[in-house]
């Protein structure tokens, strides 16, 4: 089985875009990924040089490193929004991620397909599975489970017998008071821009969303690495 930890290197590092050095080998992490992407995905599996900006924004979240992640005007308590254009990579990165981190802060990866396909079977008890109900017992206590919904605005809204339900969105609703309440993190993967998730949404989860994520956003143009 491969290690799930990672050794970081302490020494002295490079500047990166115009960054100070980091606490990690930016070069190492990357190999890492690589080695780790084609054990995963295939010996094609590669990383792009013009994704190394993207990849250290979010090592600097999924690593914990403090220092960096207020430099980049990132709040640590909140969870990470990844947006950007059709194949260009985001959920592979975000899968990619959870092997740089704590095991306690390995987020789930649910593909929002998924969950709206599962609330057609099973209802409005979908909804609770996802927020409320969505705690893990930890020693003496209950940790709120870290959840990556992937491909945000690729489920449609389903009906359950006949009752019509933006399921995502009650389950972002709902998780966003247990962010504010329990600290319940949640990450996001779409290519969806703001004004199309505030059309399909509404401007009361928009708001919410910049409140509970910090986003990291691949340029427009960036290609469809699946072709």
């Amino acid at each position: 089985m491969m290690n799930q930890n990672i050794t970081i290197s302490t020494t002295h590092l490079e500047k990166y875009h115009n960054m100070k050095s980091t606490t990690y080998e930016l070069d190492f992490l990357i190999k890492y990924l690589e080695k780790t992407g084609k054990q995963f995905f295939g010996k094609h599996f590669r990383i792009y040089e013009h994704d190394h900006e993207i990849i250290y924004k979010l090592l600097v979240w999924f690593m914990g490193d403090l220092e960096k992640i207020e430099k980049l005007g990132f709040d640590f308590k909140k969870g990470i929004l990844l947006s950007g254009p059709v194949g260009c990579g985001k959920t592979t990165l975000m899968s990619l991620m959870r092997h740089c981190t704590h095991i306690q802060r390995k987020p789930l990866m649910k593909s929002c397909r998924d969950v709206s396909f599962e609330f057609i079977k099973n209802g409005y008890e979908v909804i609770q599975q996802y927020s409320r109900q969505a705690f893990e017992q930890s020693g003496s206590q209950f940790q709120p489970k870290s959840y990556c919904f992937d491909d945000l605005g690729s489920e449609q809204n389903l009906k359950y017998f006949g009752n019509e339900c933006n399921v995502m969105a009650e389950i972002l609703l709902s998780r966003y008071d247990l962010f504010v309440s329990q600290n319940m993190t949640t990450h996001i993967t779409t290519n969806l821009s703001a004004s199309e998730i505030e059309d399909f949404y509404g401007n009361r989860l928009r708001s919410r969303m910049r409140e509970m994520l910090n986003l990291i956003s691949f340029e427009k143009t960036s290609t469809d690495k699946r072709k």
